[in-house]
Parts: structure tokens; sequence; C-alpha cells
């Protein structure tokens, strides 16, 4: 792989960290605002709800509050999901560069 390609890969991750940190910081937002969850709590639901573990102790109570989960579900998969591939890639990548330096 060529340093063109790795560098777009760095820069690809970059992105969808950033991505990641944002959907997650508006899930928080949220989830503390409008359901009226602790800081601790609003987090621990919104990564749950990313990850699809769904644990199922905490669930939104106002029809608001399932309905921007059903959005945040969708959006926030794809974003995890892209940002999990880039995270591999670039290890992949970093794997190879360090065989190849023995």
């Amino acid at each position: 792989m060529n340093e063109k390609e790795k560098k777009q890969i760095e820069k690809e991750f970059s992105i969808a960290a950033g991505a990641t940190a944002v959907v997650l910081g508006i899930g928080v937002t949220f989830y503390y605002i409008v359901e009226k969850l602790s800081f601790v709590d609003a987090l621990y639901f919104s990564v749950i709800t990313l990850t699809t573990v769904g644990y199922g102790d905490i669930s939104p109570e106002t029809t608001i509050g399932k309905l921007f989960t059903i959005g945040y579900v969708i959006a926030g998969i794809a974003i995890l999901a892209a940002f999990i591939n880039l995270l591999l890639k670039r290890a992949i990548v970093h794997r190879q560069d360090t065989s190849s330096k023995k």
C-alpha cells in the first residue's frame, strides 16, 4: 500500500471517528434533556443503543424519545459500522507496515 492510500485511510478514519463522537454526543444530549436521564445513564443508553446490545434496562419513555431512537439507531449503526471498518483497515495497514520493516 502506498503513502497516498495510507493517508486516505487516516483521513477517512478521522472523519468516521469524529462522526461517531458527534452522533454519540447528540444521543447523550438528547436523552439527558428530553428523557431526563442522568449524564451517565444517557451515555450508557446511547452506547448500548448504537452497539445494538440493548439490555432493556433503560428505554425511552416519551413519544419523541421513541421516534428519535428509531432515527438514532439507523443513522448511528451506519456511522459506527463505517468507523469499525476503517479501524480494522487501519490496523491491517499498521500490521503490514510493521511486518514489512522486519
